[in-house]
């Protein structure tokens, strides 16, 4: 393999000391155009590569920002990542991008690695299991700012980037209400999980304001699967008496609960209408379209970015503001509307 080219092989090449040739490639205005010119040329000639890692290392930058999510093979995380991305970009920075698979032995090892990598700030959507995040604290003891998103753990020395799983899920559960549904069953998943736990308290708070009474044995807990969808609509219709609407904390469970409903003989919104959450690209093509929550995962990987280059720049002070709160939206669809919309 050809070794990398250095400015010293530039500086033979030129007649130039190796300082004229750094300090021409910095664009420094010691050294005259003519010059500048000539050693760019024989540069580009030569197939150098500056070092920008070793550069930043001067600097104390590395410009890159971690990223650890729970699974790449979703439109949410997608989402967020193509927010992020954008926001990144524009004020030059990289981010490197790795997934726990929703374990936190493998976000551990992924925390190790972002450490090690010298990450200007780190970017995490916390593992299915995760029960405390000390293997953040290199982080925090070396200032290296941690924003959590969407799967959230209070630090403070960090900011969360949600939306109000809460209002959204009363939301949600009310919607089905006035549609004139009395007994709802919420699927959800692991309730250890921040957006779980308060989508549970919102369908709560819901049925309460509405006074109807919480059974225990209307929550399902699964983990929100194709299969788990096909699961929780086999143990709706076993349930005496049979359910009149069902909200799911996620949209391609929702999706999958409602088809095998249908294909069990079900009318859908008419036996059963259904709302999901996200607002996930298979909410529009199935039949009835999804009644879901909008959660804004494009303008969260925005915000949680640009929150971290102000950090860094030392335009806002992250441990000042502990949580940034976005808005979202119920969207209104066949799957659940059984009165006219007013």
């Amino acid at each position: 393999m050809d070794k990398d080219i250095t400015i010293y092989d530039i500086a033979k090449g030129v007649g130039v000391s190796p300082t004229t040739v750094s300090r021409a490639l910095n664009d420094h205005p010691a050294v005259n155009k003519k010059t500048k010119q000539r050693i760019y040329e024989i540069a580009t000639q030569m197939g150098y590569r500056s070092n920008m890692f070793a550069s930043n290392l001067r600097k104390q930058r590395t410009n890159t920002i971690g990223v650890i999510v729970p699974h790449l093979n979703s439109s949410f995380q997608s989402s967020v990542m193509a927010g992020m991305e954008k926001v990144a970009t524009e004020a030059g920075y990289n981010l490197i991008i790795s997934q726990s698979m929703g374990t936190a032995e493998k976000e551990i090892a992924n925390a190790k690695t972002m450490f090690n990598s010298r990450v200007d700030g780190l970017l995490v959507s916390l593992a299915t299991d995760t029960e405390n995040i000390d293997h953040f604290e290199p982080f925090f003891k070396k200032g290296v700012p941690v924003l959590f998103y969407d799967r959230v753990a209070e630090h403070k020395q960090s900011t969360s980037i949600i939306i109000d799983n809460v209002q959204a899920a009363y939301r949600a559960t009310t919607h089905l209400i006035e549609q004139g549904c009395q007994r709802i069953v919420h699927i959800t998943g692991n309730l250890r999980i921040n957006v779980y736990a308060h989508r549970l308290k919102g369908y709560k708070y819901a049925l309460i304001d509405h006074d109807l009474p919480f059974n225990e044995s209307l929550v399902i807990v699964n983990d929100l699967t194709e299969e788990a969808g096909i699961e929780a609509a086999s143990q709706i219709l076993a349930m005496e008496p049979r359910p009149d609407g069902v909200f799911v904390s996620n949209d391609f469970c929702a999706a999958n609960c409602m088809n095998a409903l249908k294909q069990a003989g079900l009318s859908i919104p008419g036996d059963i209408a259904i709302v999901g959450f996200n607002n996930e690209p298979i909410t529009r093509v199935v039949e009835p379209a999804l009644t879901t929550i909008d959660y804004p995962g494009y303008e969260m990987g925005e915000v949680a970015v640009r929150s971290l280059i102000n950090y860094l720049d030392g335009l806002s002070d992250i441990s000042i503001t502990n949580t940034v709160t976005l808005r979202s939206e119920l969207i209104v669809r066949g799957s659940s509307l059984r009165k006219p919309q007013v």
